[in-house]
């Protein structure tokens, strides 16, 4: 299962995303965590006793990716001729999650008890020449070409704001949390995302964050009724945390709220066709948009209508 975490700046999404995986991994569950924020701050939080190992970003060997996904495919030429969203086909190598491969030996480190990969950073040469986004197509390559199966979970910490929709990363998930603050501007981008999310079929869920009493729960169920599902109370465990004085275990309410989270994750089961029909919808629409006219082909071409998504297209 494949989980986002959204949210404004500051309320705490990757926080949240530290500690989902981190209590999927504390159960033996395969689960893989990725930092796809702008702000490289997940390994950080998913291991805050020990300086964060690093591995090779995906962001800055996308080339390479693209050699390796692309396999064998007669549709797709070259690494050129291959953008983010261009999906799988017959011919195409696919990856089981955390598999014997040279992406994940190549991209996957240790933070703490919990396997991590990074976008990583936005360097100073892209600066004003690129966006973030361009490095995040990485990403939605490797959930394009992974087939995980029950029991595997996919933890990614996503860029703030409504920016996620700035690509079709969105609808790669089988679940979207959103973590929202008890304020005004703490829910205003759950208005944006559900709105966006509704017109493609995305779950979402409201998670609300740094609650501290009443008075902020029932201002948060009130401005999102029932997309509302638990919510987590002020921890002085995490900011013990972060300030580096780990020490005890997080708060039984809060511990609570994430078996909430997997609960709900584990009762929503993979749409495969509905996953790959908005890989394909979300490249038809780049190729129209730039990546025919970028690439100098038709890349609808790319798409394999024999495809068949799913454990049934693993070799």
């Amino acid at each position: 299962m494949r989980v986002a975490f959204v949210g404004k700046g500051g309320s705490g999404k990757t926080t949240l995303s530290a500690l989902f995986a981190r209590h999927l991994a504390r159960s033996d569950a395969p689960v893989l965590a990725i930092d796809g924020d702008i702000n490289q701050h997940l390994a950080a939080a998913l291991d805050p006793d020990t300086e964060p190992a690093t591995a090779p970003p995906l962001g800055a060997h996308l080339g390479e990716l693209k050699d390796f996904l692309r396999g064998t495919n007669p549709r797709i030429a070259s690494r050129e001729a291959m953008i983010k969203t261009t999906p799988p086909g017959r011919g195409s190598r696919l990856l089981r999650l955390l598999g014997d491969d040279e992406v994940h030996a190549r991209h996957v480190v240790r933070a703490g008890d919990v396997p991590l990969m990074a976008t990583g950073e936005f360097e100073e040469s892209d600066l004003g020449v690129a966006c973030y986004h361009s490095k995040l197509g990485a990403v939605e390559l490797y959930l394009n070409h992974l087939v995980d199966g029950p029991g595997e979970y996919v933890v990614v910490d996503m860029t703030a704001g409504a920016d996620a929709f700035a690509s079709g990363l969105f609808t790669r998930f089988d679940l979207t949390f959103l973590v929202a603050e008890p304020t005004r501007k703490g829910v205003s981008v759950y208005r944006q995302y559900r709105d966006h999310a509704r017109e493609f079929g995305v779950r979402i869920a409201v998670v609300g964050n740094k609650v501290t009493g009443e008075d902020d729960l029932l201002f948060l169920k009130e401005e999102v009724g029932d997309d509302l599902l638990t919510h987590l109370v002020q921890s002085p465990w995490v900011r013990a945390a972060e300030q580096g004085r780990t020490q005890g275990e997080l708060e039984p309410h809060n511990r609570h709220a994430l078996n909430v989270l997997r609960e709900t994750v584990d009762a929503h089961p993979r749409d495969w066709p509905t996953l790959h029909r908005h890989a394909v919808d979300f490249h038809l629409r780049n190729a129209r948009a730039w990546a025919d006219r970028a690439t100098g082909l038709d890349l609808a071409s790319q798409v394999d209508p024999d495809f068949v998504p799913g454990p049934t297209a693993l070799p």
